[in-house]
């Protein structure tokens, strides 16, 4: 059993301020997108107008994190406490008491995403591996600490770089850095892989940066940099590929990929992994994203031809809202269409706008993942990538033979 401790917290605010290329800076109010968890006859739920948007008031008092903990916990000790929120962790007042409470002393925990930008001292990540920290997420963005001040706002880039070798060497650490292109890509990033080889990372993971609409920037902030282009998907692919090769720890990326695994969508190349997938009997169009739409399509290549795959104008699947639906062409869309499954739209809106040809569709929400990006992968063998996939796309093909053309 794996128990998350959220302790709350605002991008921006609980985190010693924005980060230049934060997916949240400069967002204003947010009408609800609509999406899966939204009730027929409503658009607009708790997830899609407020969780979106990391819509926390502010950290959660160590009385009511511990108190939901419990509650979680239901009297059991559990394997594992991710310890997460929406703010930089290493923020958190009460951090330390809150893994000697959880922890005690026989509780493995991760820290979710931190930075390190709350650190006061150089030697804070002692205390917190003493009480059971052996995983964490950082995100470095740079060992250089005059980028990590001017790009992270970080005031005391030494003393988070201090307190990130300190958990190097007694945790598993996976650091993620965001790449700008001429900022820390290229030889800086040589530079920061070689550090973190040092310091003894577990891995590192590459982020393309985001800076238009079609790259996921759906919160209305775009662009986040003015002036920046980011690192095409072919680029992006490329620079990660060649960084793998030349280190002895993982490096992945997202939103695709990892060398080690063949992730996002694995199966595209193991045809022989496809055979195990149950008889495609129907047909249906497939949408998705423009970085997943190649991929699926040499997937179900490997099918026949009952199911194409049409690609909207995003990067990522799960980030598709209504516009995108809007500014489809529906000549090549069937009968039933199969959706991601977080795509942020509510469902009468999605009817009508894939039905405004005068063809009554069936439109079906489809699995949530049916692959992993490289913040899960980085930690997964080949093995565990295929299996995942072979169930998520069973059930994939399952709605297509009951519900498709």
């Amino acid at each position: 059993m794996e128990i998350l401790a959220d302790v709350g917290g605002r991008p921006g605010l609980d985190c010693r301020g924005f980060c230049s290329y934060c997916y949240f800076k400069g967002v204003k109010g947010v009408q609800p997108f609509g999406c899966k968890y939204c009730m027929p006859f409503q658009k607009g739920c708790d997830y899609c107008s407020r969780a979106i948007v990391e819509g926390y008031p502010g950290f959660k008092p160590l009385d009511a994190v511990l108190f939901d903990v419990a509650q979680k916990c239901m009297g059991s000790i559990p394997d594992k406490v991710t310890i997460s929120g929406g703010g930089d962790l290493s923020c958190y007042p009460d951090l330390l008491p809150l893994a000697r409470m959880v922890g005690q002393g026989m509780v493995p925990i991760s820290l979710g995403y931190t930075s390190g930008k709350g650190f006061k001292s150089t030697d804070q990540a002692v205390e917190l591996v003493k009480e059971g920290v052996n995983e964490v997420s950082f995100t470095v963005f740079s060992t250089n600490p005059e980028l990590r001040h001017k790009y992270m706002g970080d005031k005391s880039p030494e003393i988070a770089l201090a307190n990130l070798k300190i958990f190097c060497e007694s945790c598993d650490v996976y650091c993620a850095a965001v790449l700008i292109p001429g900022v820390n890509d290229g030889v800086e990033l040589e530079k920061t892989c070689r550090d973190l080889e040092e310091m003894g990372a577990k891995g590192l993971i590459l982020m393309r940066f985001a800076n238009a609409r079609e790259q996921g920037l759906i919160l209305g902030n775009a662009p986040i940099i003015p002036g920046i282009v980011p690192h095409t998907v072919e680029e992006f692919q490329r620079i990660v590929t060649e960084t793998a090769k030349q280190h002895r720890f993982r490096v992945t990326g997202t939103p695709l990929w990892d060398p080690v695994t063949g992730a996002p969508f694995a199966l595209a190349s193991h045809p022989e992994a496809i055979s195990r997938l149950p008889g495609l009997r129907r047909g249906a169009t497939v949408i998705t994203g423009s970085v997943a739409a190649p991929l699926l399509r040499a997937i179900f290549k490997h099918m026949g031809e009952k199911v194409n795959v049409v690609a909207v104008n995003k990067d990522v699947g799960c980030l598709i809202t209504i516009e995108d639906f809007k500014n489809l062409d529906l000549a090549g869309v069937k009968g039933t269409v199969i959706i991601p499954g977080r795509t942020l739209a509510h469902e009468k809106e999605i009817k009508r706008v894939l039905s405004r040809d005068g063809q009554d569709r069936t439109v079906v929400r489809g699995p949530d993942r049916l692959t992993v990006d490289g913040e899960m992968s980085i930690s997964m063998k080949a093995e565990e990538v295929l299996d995942l996939e072979i169930e998520a796309f069973g059930e994939l093909i399952e709605a297509i033979n009951a519900l498709g053309v």
